[in-house]
């Protein structure tokens, strides 16, 4: 008998774990130390960038739509929230790329002396997310056009959060658009706030903290707080796929 024949949802998994279980999570986590941030560069195809944008332009892929003007959110740009069922493709790196990033969230906790455990897997922080009301996926699309701007910000959506979230680039800086860095914000106690501007190639992943990091100083460790956001587009058109792991509010 002739073998059954893999889904393509199935295909798309087993290649995003393929890449994520070749990352080197050690030196991520150490670099996040080290930057408050860490790169993961071509973590996705070009190919699979292209789907992705394709996706904007199909209402039923998506729970709502927000315009960044009207919510004093920035200008110039929109995001939108999948729905469920997630595509493929942005089911697989939320599902994949959790526990590795469960590890580092606990060993953060650990260090804050904070009580809070991460699940190991994505399964069983939805489950908690359940438990409080956040049901509603948060993954989305971002789609910013010249003098589009992002103000800075934190992604929580209820009492239940993450503290690690990923941000992947879809087009090409110098080429379909200019400026547009993703920018992060790092303020710390009694300390002036520091900054960086991050260049995303197409496929180019960012790996940041949603609210907070353990920062060791002459005590000990202590909370730096973060906040991110996007600098004004220049030219062109820039989109980002955002990958959140904790559920929200309806």
């Amino acid at each position: 008998m002739p073998k059954p024949q893999r889904e393509p949802r199935d295909e798309i998994r087993r290649s995003i774990r393929q890449r994520v279980e070749r990352l080197d999570f050690g030196a991520l986590a150490a670099e996040l130390d080290l930057h408050g941030h860490a790169r993961v560069p071509a973590l996705l195809a070009p190919a699979e960038c292209a789907e992705a944008r394709a996706l904007w332009c199909d209402p039923a892929r998506f729970r709502k739509r927000v315009n960044l003007a009207r919510h004093r959110f920035g200008d110039g740009g929109e995001y939108q929230y999948f729905a469920r069922p997630l595509p493929p493709l942005v089911e697989a790196l939320r599902g994949e790329l959790y526990p590795p990033l469960a590890r580092v969230a606990n060993a953060w906790s650990e260090r804050l002396g904070d009580p809070r455990r991460f699940p190991g897997t994505l399964a069983g922080l939805a489950r908690l997310c359940r438990e409080h009301g956040q049901r509603e996926p948060t993954p989305l699309l971002l789609d910013y056009e010249a003098g589009g701007y992002n103000c800075l910000h934190q992604d929580l959506y209820g009492p239940v959060y993450f503290p690690l979230q990923v941000a992947i680039g879809l087009t090409r800086p110098g080429a379909d658009y200019e400026g547009g860095a993703f920018l992060l914000v790092e303020s710390r106690p009694r300390q002036q706030s520091r900054g960086d501007a991050i260049v995303l190639g197409p496929g180019d992943a960012v790996i940041f903290p949603t609210r907070e990091r353990p920062v060791r100083g002459a005590r000990g460790f202590h909370r730096a707080q973060l906040r991110h956001g996007v600098a004004r587009v220049e030219r062109g058109h820039r989109m980002t796929l955002g990958i959140i792991f904790h559920d929200a509010k309806s």
